[in-house]
């Protein structure tokens, strides 16, 4: 055989089998989008707080860095995927594809009043893809929840009717959320400066319901139901400007903004009022009772070398300015009650966080010496506001958390940079939410602790290695 031909047969090799390995490869990415999608209809949510808003917010965080309070918005890195600054992706060198999938366990506790709860969850988070496009440009693909809906929880209150003492028994149920699928781009204009956007679309539906019973036989019970699906797109930009302050010293600051606009949702609401021997419903829809807040966030990153990495991040939602659904001169079951959309319903949402990253030596062959140690914290006032009252001045619900974990390689490369990695991050987390109801006239505070484990998976592969044949 000679050279010649050779040369052709090792070439159709080299091409049949980087074809197969592509279409492995994209069958993978497939199935993980796939399951993660399919896996969030359970949202790993069990708070009466998620009754509020949207219910519980989800943040931007990925695997590298929940064990660092989540701050990212300064954080430049090549073999990481950090959605929540789109300007990040342009660090993305020009040969690596990267994958990203992660997942939360969660072990909760609530307490209000005498009252106890404990629950278990599991849930995937998240999936995202970023390859290099041309030079200076990166491209990434991303799914992320972005708010969790799940509660069941009872109350009754004690009231005399003609003479005779009636109990009214209240149920509470809610279910649902919203997810978003994003593809975003980061430039780098120039070395020290980059640019990105994120253009998403966002949907889900929830379903709130609430139910009236009564100990009198005689007395028509009362089930009214809110509910809504919602499609609309998001949009989001990012900056990132780096300062070398010597060799090895660098700075990293971020900053985005997240474009508020009308959602378009219509929200329904239904009442129905039913005897031993009845039932009857009525609808009422408010057009358009959805908005996104215009977001801000501006963050700082350290780097010392390739062993310390220290940020903090300080975002701001204007939640305060968008319009949504409100019940207004709130009755008992058999009274009137006036339904409309205003601004303020929510609060303004406040988030500091901040973290640190230790690796002994990037390069080391010792497995220890190459991974990474991470600490970190934040503080939040939430969005949500649980005072049913529009006259009650209350506090406004506060949230902090605390986190710790590491990343290590999975294969024993001595270059930790190309290797897989797993990305894994404990964290404790206290939510203390003072409320009142006017069903059962009582105020009150309800406590929420989380502690969570969380696993992310890292695949850095070198796609667009170009095999050359002499």
């Amino acid at each position: 055989m000679n050279t010649q031909r050779k040369i052709i047969l090792l070439h159709v090799f080299l091409t049949d089998s980087l074809m197969m390995n592509f279409i492995k490869k994209a069958t993978l990415i497939y199935t993980l989008l796939t399951l993660t999608i399919g896996a969030s209809a359970q949202n790993g949510v069990n708070s009466p707080y998620s009754r509020y808003g949207f219910g519980l917010l989800s943040e931007r965080a990925m695997g590298f860095n929940k064990a660092m309070g989540g701050v990212s918005l300064g954080f430049r890195d090549g073999q990481e995927i950090n959605p929540a600054n789109p300007a990040s992706y342009s660090a993305v060198d020009s040969l690596t594809a990267l994958f990203d999938l992660g997942a939360t366990f969660q072990a909760s506790n609530f307490k209000m009043g005498n009252l106890s709860q404990n629950t278990r969850n599991c849930t995937f988070d998240y999936f995202a893809y970023s390859f290099r496009a041309t030079k200076g440009l990166g491209i990434t693909f991303s799914f992320l929840p972005f708010s969790k809906i799940n509660y069941s929880f009872a109350s009754d209150k004690k009231v005399v009717e003609n003479n005779r003492d009636i109990t009214h028994s209240y149920t509470y149920t809610g279910t649902g959320g919203l997810r978003q699928i994003m593809l975003g781009t980061g430039w780098q204009i120039f070395k020290p400066l980059s640019v990105g956007l994120n253009v998403g679309f966002l949907w889900g539906d929830y379903e709130h319901k609430m139910t009236n019973t009564t100990s009198s036989s005689t007395a028509y019970s009362m089930r009214r139901t809110y509910s809504a699906r919602i499609n609309t797109y998001t949009l989001d930009a990012g900056v990132q400007y780096t300062v070398d302050l010597s060799k090895d010293n660098k700075l990293t600051i971020g900053a985005t903004y997240a474009f508020g606009h009308s959602m378009g949702g219509d929200a329904v609401r239904n009442t129905a009022t039913v005897s031993s021997t009845q039932e009857n419903s009525t609808d009422v829809i408010l057009e358009k009772a959805f908005e996104l807040p215009h977001s801000f966030g501006l963050g700082v990153t350290f780097y010392n070398s390739k062993k310390i990495r220290a940020g903090v991040d300080a975002t701001w939602e204007r939640w305060s300015k968008v319009v949504f659904p409100i019940a207004e001169n709130y009755e008992d079951y058999d009274g009137i009650k006036t339904w409309t959309r205003h601004e303020g319903v929510l609060n303004d949402r406040l988030k500091f966080s901040g973290g640190f990253e230790y690796t002994p030596d990037s390069e080391s062959a010792s497995f220890l010496k190459r991974s990474k140690y991470k600490i970190g914290g934040y503080y939040s006032r939430s969005y949500a506001n649980a005072n049913e009252s529009n006259n009650l001045a209350l506090k406004k619900p506060t949230e902090f958390g605390v986190s710790a974990g590491f990343t290590i390689p999975i294969r024993n490369r001595n270059l930790f940079y190309s290797a897989p990695k797993l990305n894994v991050a404990f964290s404790w987390v206290h939510t203390n939410i003072p409320y009142y109801s006017n069903s059962t006239s009582q105020a009150g505070t309800l406590k929420e602790n989380y502690f969570r484990i969380s696993l992310g998976l890292t695949v850095s592969e070198r796609w667009f290695y170009k095999w050359k044949v002499q």
